[in-house]
């Protein structure tokens, strides 16, 4: 029994590692999954929009 609770929140980190690049992070994903399933938390993860990152910006050297 404690064999397949540790498989439980295994599965649950790997969701939540999986979740570290979308909008919410690898937290709220990892509790998701925890309280729902990792199942669920696996299709919410492939649902959910990715992190937003700012434009890459070239710098110009001074008195250019």
């Amino acid at each position: 029994m404690v064999v397949m609770w540790i498989i439980y929140v295994a599965l649950c980190a790997l969701v939540g590692y999986l979740g570290r690049e979308r909008k919410l992070g690898f937290w709220p994903y990892l509790g998701f999954s925890l309280l729902l399933s990792p199942l669920m938390g696996i299709i919410l993860v492939l649902v959910s929009e990715k992190k937003q990152t700012a434009p890459d910006v070239e710098e110009v050297p001074a008195g250019a």
